[in-house]
């Protein structure tokens, strides 16, 4: 058995609340990015066949449905700033002002849950 010298409770961070306005900027981002960019990465897969030899099977096609999902999810992340940010300010401009009124934020999330993924 190995013994760990370290105490891993103390290395745990806290996690401070996120505002309202920056948990809908971090959806918005996440559903923009990884919605387009598991589109495009589908769109690609569809071009290329099965190869002749050394195909996997319906393993593989797990696995690379998992893999094109966590691609998307780091392409988003690494684009968030120049591909959905500027879509999130015309958007919302009043968030991207810095306004967070209550009011406007919840119209803000009836319109982020109307978008739907296919």
């Amino acid at each position: 058995m190995i013994a760990f010298s370290q105490n891993y409770t103390a290395l745990a961070r806290p996690v401070e609340p996120m505002a309202p306005a920056e948990r809908l900027r971090t959806a918005f981002t996440q559903f923009v990015g990884e919605t387009f960019y598991g589109q495009m990465i589908q769109a690609m897969r569809s071009t290329v066949g099965k190869p002749a030899y050394f195909h996997g099977g319906q393993a593989e096609e797990v696995f690379r449905g998992q893999l094109d999902q966590k691609l998307a999810e780091h392409l988003s992340e690494a684009t968030a700033e120049r591909f959905a940010e500027p879509m999130f300010r015309r958007q919302f401009p009043h968030l991207a002002a810095g306004a967070t009124d209550a009011t406007s934020l919840a119209d803000d999330w009836q319109q982020l849950n109307q978008l739907t993924r296919r």
